[in-house]
Parts: C-alpha cells; structure tokens; sequence
C-alpha cells in the first residue's frame, strides 16, 4: 500500500468490472447497432477511467411536501360530515321558520296566488209613484259567456250553434268568440233572463257560464222620461232624477272571495261575502202614475195637433207637492242611442220664456197687498198707452173703458195692468216677483233647470216698469209660474215645490224628506181676492170660458208671450209662447195645472191654445185624485164701473 501525497494510505483501485464478492458477474457489453443512442463520452484521461456522479436534487420545500402528502381518508370523512351537517341544520332551521313562526303568512300568500276577490252586483232602488207603482225597477238578469280554453275543439261547432241560435246571433261572432284562445271570457249575450239561461244551462255545455246581475226596466208609457232620466251601461244614473237621486238608489255591491280551480272555475268560499251588498233604496215620488201618464199623451196629442215645437204640463198641490211633470218632446229610456238632447231635455224646468199674461197675476198681489188699490178700484182703460216713447196696447181693440180691478184681470188688460204696476213701482214690482220665486232656482234642483231672467230695478230702462208688469222683460220656467200660483192657492204662502216624498227600507217603511221651506208672500185675504179675480176669468165675461169644468169653480189665467230668440235676444217673427194656469176648485184649492206650448202653428193665443188641454188635464185629475166638487156658487164680482 502507497502513500498519497497527503500522507493518507492509499488503497489498491477495485478492478473496473471485476466481479464483485458475493455479487452478480458483470454482463457483457453488447455490441453498439445502428439506431442506438449516441454512446456516453469517454472520461477525461488522468480521471482514473471513474464515471462522474450527478449532483443531488435539493430537497423539496415545505409546501410541496405539504401540498403533495398523501391526505388521510379519514380526516376527509369528517370534514365531509360537518359539511352535510351544517346543511342540515341550516335547513331544519328555515323549515322551523316557516311551518313554526310564520306558517299563517305563508300560508296565506299560497292562498292569494289561487283566490280572488270579487264584486257581487245589487239591486238598484226602483222609483215609484205616491203609491208604490214603478217608473223604474231593477230585474235579475245573466251575462251568458264562455271560456274558450275550456271549450273542446269537438264540442265548438255544437256550442257556436247552440248559442247563436237561442239568442239570434251571427255564428261568425260566435265562432270568433268560442274560439279567441287563450282568453278565459268573453262575453256572448247579456241581459239575458233567468228562464233562458236555466235552460241553456240544462244542455251541460262546457265552458260557457253565466254572471248575475241586473238590468234597469222603465215600465212603458209612463209619461215621466223627461223627469226620471236614465242609467249608463254601468248601472249609474245619467240624467234625470236617476243621477240626482243615484247615492241613494245605488246601494253597494258586496265582496266575495271565490278559489279558482284547474279549470278557470271559480268556486265561491265557505266563508260566504266579505262584505254583504247592500241594496239600493227606493225613491217614492209625489207624483200620481195615472195623472202623468194621461198629462204626458194628451200634452203629445195637442203639441202635434197645434204642431208646437215643444211644450210641458205640471200638475201639484198647493202645499208643492208636485203630481205630474209632463214634456214634449220625449223618449224611450230603453233606447238612448237614438235620442237627442233636445228630446231628453225637462222643458218643464229648463225652457224660460216670457210669461205674458200670467204674470199680471203678480202685479194685481202686490199692489193689493200694499193697498195702494182694491178689487173694486175703478180704472179708466183706453185700448193703447204711450209710455215714453213705446205704445202698448190691449190683446183686442175696444172703447175706452171704466174697469176694476177684477175687470182689469177678467179681460186681461195690458193697459189697466200697466197702471197697477205703475201704482205699485218698480222697486215693489221687483220685491214681489222676487218674493213668488222668480230669477232663482225653485229647490227641485233637477238637471238643467234654469232660474230665468229678473233684472234688479236698478238696471231697468224707461219702458221696463210697463212691460214687466204685464208679463214681458223678464223669463221663467213653467215650474216657477206653477209654483206661483200654488202659493195663491195655498192662501198666500209660498211652499217649495217638492218631488221626492221619501225613501222606502227594506221593511216597506216610508222614511219622509224633510219639509220644503214655506214663506208667506201675501196676506191670505189679498190670496182669497186674487183668486176670486181668476175666477172671473173663466165667467160668462172672461177670456177663458173654455176651460170650464162641469160641477167645480175654476179659477185660471190666459198668457200669450212673442218668443225670443235666445241667439239674437230679439222677438221671433211669428213666434209665440202660449200658456194657461189655474187651480180648481177655486174656493177651495186642491190642484193646480200649468199648461205651457212652444211655438203653436195652427193657434196661439192662450185661451184656445193651451185652455182646452188645460181644461183636458184638470178634469182627468180632479175625476182620478177623488177631488169632489164644493157645491158652491161663485159670487158675483163687479168688472165695470157700472155693473
């Protein structure tokens, strides 16, 4: 053994592929091919023919042993387990919430996606007469309709058929109907009554239905459309007392919760309504059903006999209550589309007019009632009177005469009544007028009505006392002059006229309106002298003998007004207002009846005009109201100087 230059014993080199002791003998180096890898490189000479050893990997960091380290299963399994568990939890605990603290509300808005809440239609109050009869009533009906979506395509020709025929309809629109999917209504007749739709129902026809509801009726040939108007398709009053009265008459409709099924059906719950519909109440009205029916067709026969552009009839009480409300032209409530608003029009409160002649009724109360003159006060009466610079004069030539004042009204004269007025002045002329209820609403407060035309004093010109005294410069409504002389006929006071006598409930109890407002105007004597005047106009000397009545004192008064034209405020050419009121029997007032008639062709004057229909209408309501007679002589009144 040798020793390295370092002093270190130097071991003998182990042979290079000697078999090893106890090892396995060294393979023999098979010769290279073509293809092999390129052979390793020879060692370096002086390197003692070793291989060269590589150098040791570093040893991995601390996170990838980490991330490459086989993980223990179990450790998997209960990370595993705390997951499903917290799920668990988690889902126990909103189960809890649900079905144990808000289970009600939950509830509920499950409830709200599947049930509805619905109107349920009520009755309309009716309308009636003093006595119970109908001017207008509510009837049950049907809507039928149908549901498409549940109609089978099998079965569509069968229900087209069915349908169109029983209610006489075009099987086109049917079919559109029947087959307009994916709608779920559409509606196939309405009105349709009780007995039809039972036996259509009968027929088991899927998906078509039917809803209840109700349909307004007006009883034919009442004679009051004018005065109790109409409702819309909605049920709501329009015109007429119906739309003054529709609080009342409307009721409410109820509320019911139904559950819609698969189907679309809807099935109405257990619980019943969630509020009750209550039904309207009924409207009793003074008025008499026969008087307005006779009032309304003879007022239509004598309009077109005279072929008047329009006219009205009232007929009341003294106390105001009112008994028939009459217009011309007029229209069927059941067939609105082909009406017009002229025709639809309560001339008897809306048209204002002069009241001609009537109106001397005013001037004669006021002047007595002041006593500035009496019934028996003797006036010199020419046919004509200059007034500035206007001549008037009396409706008929005659010699200069020595009236009274009953003369003065038995002859209607406008010259006598000029002076009268002229004796009273214009300040009291306008305190009386205004007194009797002109130029303000009479308290019906019906659609349309007007308050006519009644300047202050102050804004009259030179002529103006004159005229208005005889009934010109100045415009009412037929309402307004009946109501005037209602209050003669009522001794003197004033009562608003009335429509509406109460409300019925459900038990048939009449439940009265409160009492019109009263006022005294004139003096019961200055009444009982004025009415003995209207008298005399219907005597052997007065202008209207026509209006006569067999067996009862009438008392009344002629008018005969020019129109004016309400565009140009000017007198029409030709054109006249022809009017009549009075009140029987005379000494013991139980009706008055104002007759009124626009534009009459074929007769004008009042006394031939408007007294026959007059004289028509007072005997049909004295006969129908069980009005006797009082079986007393009329006194005999002085007219002229010199009877």
């Amino acid at each position: 053994m040798s020793a390295s230059r370092d002093g270190r014993s130097k071991e003998p080199r182990r042979p290079a592929r000697g078999p090893a002791r106890g090892g396995r003998p060294d393979r023999p180096r098979r010769p290279a091919r073509d293809g092999d890898r390129t052979p390793r490189p020879r060692p370096p000479a002086g390197s003692g023919g070793a291989r060269p050893r590589r150098p040791a990997p570093p040893p991995p960091s601390p996170l990838l042993r980490r991330r490459f380290r086989r993980v223990d299963p179990q450790r998997r399994i209960k990370i595993a387990l705390a997951l499903m568990s917290a799920v668990l939890v988690l889902f126990a605990g909103r189960l809890v919430h649900i079905q144990g603290f808000n289970a009600a509300t939950y509830a509920e808005e499950a409830a709200d996606l599947r049930m509805a809440t619905i109107d349920i239609p009520t009755t309309r109050g009716s309308i009636t007469d003093a006595s119970g009869r109908a001017f207008a009533m509510s009837v049950e009906v049907r809507t039928v309709f149908v549901d498409p979506v549940e109609i089978d395509d099998e079965e569509s020709e069968k229900v087209v058929a069915e349908l169109a025929s029983r209610f006489t309809l075009d099987p086109k629109d049917v079919r559109a109907k029947v087959q307009a999917e994916p709608s779920r209504y559409q509606v196939v007749k309405r009105n349709v009554s009780p007995e039809e739709w039972d036996d259509l129902a009968e027929l088991g026809l899927q998906g078509v239905g039917a809803e209840k509801g109700y349909k307004r009726v007006y009883p034919d040939e009442t004679g009051a459309a004018d005065l109790v108007g109409f409702v819309g398709a909605d049920g709501a009053g329009l015109e007429g007392l119906e739309a003054v009265m529709d609080d009342t008459l409307a009721g409410k409709p109820g509320k019911q919760q139904v559950e819609t099924g698969a189907n679309g059906q809807q099935i109405p719950m257990a619980g019943g309504y969630s509020r009750e519909p209550v039904p309207g109440q009924d409207v009793r009205l003074t008025l008499d059903a026969d008087v307005q029916w006779y009032a309304q067709q003879a007022l239509a026969e004598r309009a077109e006999e005279l072929e008047a552009e329009g006219g009205s009839v009232i007929a009341m009480r003294p106390n105001g209550e009112i008994v028939a409300m009459a217009d011309y032209p007029t229209y069927d409530p059941d067939d609105i589309e082909s009406t017009s608003g002229e025709q639809r029009k309560n001339g008897a409160v809306a048209d204002v007019f002069e009241p001609g002649s009537t109106n001397k009724v005013i001037t004669a109360a006021g002047a007595l009632e002041e006593g500035v003159t009496t019934p028996e006060t003797v006036y010199t009466v020419p046919y004509s009177m200059q007034v500035q610079d206007r001549t008037f004069k009396d409706s008929h030539v005659h010699d200069t005469e020595r009236m009274t004042l009953n003369g003065i009204m038995a002859q209607s004269s406008n010259v006598g009544t000029i002076k009268v007025g002229q004796q009273l002045g214009a300040q009291g002329l306008y305190d009386y007028l205004s007194a009797f209820g002109f130029g303000k609403p009479t308290g019906l407060a019906l659609p349309g009505e007007e308050s006519g035309v009644l300047r202050h004093p102050d804004d009259w010109w030179g002529t103006q006392l004159a005229s208005i005294s005889f009934g010109q410069g100045l415009s009412v409504t037929a309402m307004q002059m009946a109501s005037v002389y209602a209050t003669i006929a009522n001794g003197g006071v004033r009562v608003e006229p009335t429509l509406v006598a109460g409300t019925v409930d459900g038990d048939g109890e009449l439940d009265p309106s409160d009492a019109p407002k009263e006022r005294r105007v004139v003096s019961e004597k200055t009444a009982e002298e004025v009415a003995l005047m209207l008298e005399a106009v219907t005597g052997d000397q007065g202008t209207a003998q026509q209006a006569r009545i067999d067996g009862y004192r009438v008392a009344g008064k002629t008018g005969t007004a020019n129109r004016v034209d309400p565009e140009t405020g000017s007198y029409k050419t030709g054109g006249y207002i022809s009017t009549f009121v009075g009140f029987a029997p005379a000494d013991d007032p139980e009706l008055i009846v104002q007759v009124v008639l626009h534009d009459p062709k074929k007769e004008y004057y009042g006394g031939q005009a408007a007294g026959p229909l007059f004289t028509d209408v007072m005997s049909f309501g004295l006969k129908t109201l069980k009005i006797p007679p009082t079986e007393t002589e009329a006194p005999k009144i002085r007219l002229f100087e010199d009877d």
